[in-house]
């Protein structure tokens, strides 16, 4: 078989996506040329490697023999140009990551102080729930992912660098701001603005409620911090959300911080990767960095 590196990645990511069109986004190229690459992938195995039942399409026997290999190749390919990179002592090249919504309001800013550092690596940076994250993790799409808290059960290994402060937010004119240990169980007849389902804030607040053995209906469910924090200065409802995403809101007097029994609630922010996994040079030296820096960084830029 005359197979190109090309065509494997290219098949590698219809697989996994399940769709052409999602594979030419994700590798910059458009339908027809990931199409016809395909095609010819199929014509050097003399087999068919996706079938198409209605609109969507699943690997055959011979596409899950072809990405099994697939995989396998582009591994060894990417563990001998980490090997060669790291023979040259270079830090450059692609670092990926996916992290947790809420950590956008942070990571940014300690990728930019790493790049003044080491202009030559090239970051993939991927914002996205909790869950998503996870997924992307145990699937080992990403050199290493930030979420808020560890999986139980699973073969994770996770590094803690910052704290993350989760409390609850109400309009600056709300009837409880300035009121001294507001219990949980006034707290549950306001109406709440929350994240959707397979958040990790939203986890570690229904917990809370769990032990306490409370509960609420959601008012409204959003999909962002900002979107939620919208809400919340518009009056619609209380919020749980994390100080670090709080601080521009909270310094123009938008937001205030209720003072509630069992808040703050103080977690940690994790660099996550599979146990065992070996990290590239740029990704262990972003690692290292963030946990060395990650303090002083935020601190200039507040």
């Amino acid at each position: 078989m005359h197979l190109t590196l090309q065509q494997l990645k290219l098949f590698e990511s219809v697989y996994r996506n399940r769709s052409y069109t999602r594979a030419s986004e994700e590798l910059y190229l458009t339908q027809p040329a990931v199409s016809i690459q395909v095609k010819r992938l199929e014509k050097q195995v003399g087999l068919p490697l996706f079938e198409v039942i209605g609109k969507k399409i699943f690997p055959t026997a011979a596409g899950d023999e072809v990405y099994a290999a697939c995989v396998d190749i582009l591994n060894r390919v990417s563990e001998l140009k980490q090997s060669t990179e790291e023979l040259q002592g270079e830090i450059k090249g692609p670092l990926k990551l996916s992290v947790v919504t809420t950590a956008k309001y942070f990571m940014p800013h300690l990728l930019g102080h790493f790049l003044q550092e080491y202009p030559d690596v090239e970051p993939r940076l991927r914002f996205t729930n909790r869950a998503r994250v996870e997924e992307r993790l145990l699937d080992n799409e990403e050199d290493f992912v930030v979420m808020g808290q560890l999986s139980s059960g699973k073969n994770l290994e996770g590094h803690p660098f910052l704290e993350n402060i989760l409390v609850v937010v109400a309009p600056p004119g709300h009837p409880m701001v300035g009121k001294k240990k507001v219990r949980l169980q006034d707290l549950v007849k306001e109406r709440f603005i929350v994240r959707e389902i397979g958040s990790g804030t939203r986890l570690v607040f229904d917990r809370l409620l769990e032990k306490s053995g409370l509960k609420i209906e959601p008012y409204m469910e959003l999909g962002s911090s900002e979107a939620i924090k919208q809400g919340v200065m518009a009056g619609l409802g209380l919020a749980v959300l994390s100080l670090h995403s709080l601080h521009l809101e909270r310094a123009a007097g938008k937001l205030a911080v209720l003072e509630v029994t069992g808040f703050p609630i103080k977690r940690r922010w994790y660099a996550v990767h599979l146990k065992g996994k070996r990290l590239s040079l740029v990704a262990r030296t972003f690692l290292q960095f963030i946990l060395e820096n990650s303090h002083d960084v935020l601190d200039m830029r507040t």
